[in-house]
C-alpha cells in the first residue's frame, strides 16, 4: 500500500514537473534565438558576481564557492574566486592563466583541445551566443518565469566531459542567468550570475593573472 502511495506521490509530482515546463514550439525558439543573438552581439564587456554550485554524488552538501566573473569582447574572460578560497582563472591569447593562491601555471589552448572547448563552452554560455546545431543537440523549453535551452554536445572530445549544458534565460533579459554544466556522472556545477552590469568600461590590466 505504501509503495502503491509513493508512486502516486511521484507520478503527480512528475505531471507538475511536465506542466510547469514545456517544449517552446518553432515560432517561438525563432523569436529566442533571434533576440538572445542579437542581445549578446551587443555586450562589448559584461561583469557579474556568481554563486557556483558543485553537486558531487559521494558528497553529503554541495560545494558553494562565490566570486566574479569579467568578460571583454573578443576572447577575454576572467573568473575570479573569492569564497572559500582565492583562485582565479583567465582565458586570453588562445591560453589559460591559472593563479591559485599565488602558484601560477599558463596552458596553451592551441595544444590542448579539451581546454579550447571547454573556452569556447564558457564564452558562450556567458554571452548566450551559442546555438550552434553543428556542435550541439539543442531543445528549447519554456516555464512561467524563464526561457531554457538544452544543450547536449555532438563532438567526442567535449561529450566526454560534458553530457548537457543547461541555459537559463530570466524572463526580462536575453542573457544567461544561470548555467548548469552537467557531467556523464550526473554530477553537476551550477552557476546562478546576479548584479549583472553590461558595457562598463573595463581594464585590460585585471586579465593579467
Amino acid at each position: 500500500m505504501k509503495i502503491r502511495v509513493l508512486l502516486v506521490l511521484l507520478l503527480i509530482f512528475s505531471q507538475s514537473i511536465r506542466a510547469q515546463q514545456r517544449s517552446m514550439n518553432a515560432a517561438e525558439i525563432k523569436v529566442f534565438k533571434e533576440t538572445t543573438v542579437a542581445e549578446a552581439k551587443k555586450i562589448k564587456t559584461l561583469t557579474t558576481d556568481f554563486v557556483q554550485y558543485k553537486h558531487m554524488s559521494f558528497l553529503d552538501k554541495e560545494i558553494v564557492s562565490e566570486g566574479k566573473m569579467s568578460l571583454k569582447t573578443p576572447g577575454k574572460l576572467l573568473w575570479q574566486y573569492d569564497k572559500p578560497f582565492v583562485y582565479s582563472i583567465v582565458f586570453k591569447d588562445n591560453k589559460v592563466y591559472v593563479n591559485d593562491q599565488g602558484k601560477k601555471n599558463k596552458i596553451d589552448l592551441g595544444n590542448n583541445k579539451k581546454f579550447e572547448k571547454i573556452n569556447a563552452l564558457i564564452m558562450g554560455s556567458v554571452s548566450g551566443n551559442m546555438f550552434d546545431e553543428s556542435a550541439f543537440v539543442i531543445t528549447y523549453f519554456k516555464d512561467k518565469n524563464q526561457d531554457i535551452a538544452k544543450l547536449k554536445p555532438k563532438l567526442k572530445e567535449v561529450n566526454k566531459y560534458i553530457k548537457e549544458i543547461v541555459l537559463y534565460f530570466s524572463s526580462d533579459q536575453s542573457t544567461v542567468s544561470e548555467v548548469k554544466l552537467i557531467e556523464p556522472s550526473d554530477d553537476y556545477t551550477r552557476i546562478i550570475f546576479k548584479n549583472k552590469k553590461t558595457n562598463t568600461a573595463l581594464d585590460d590590466t585585471i586579465f593579467n593573472n
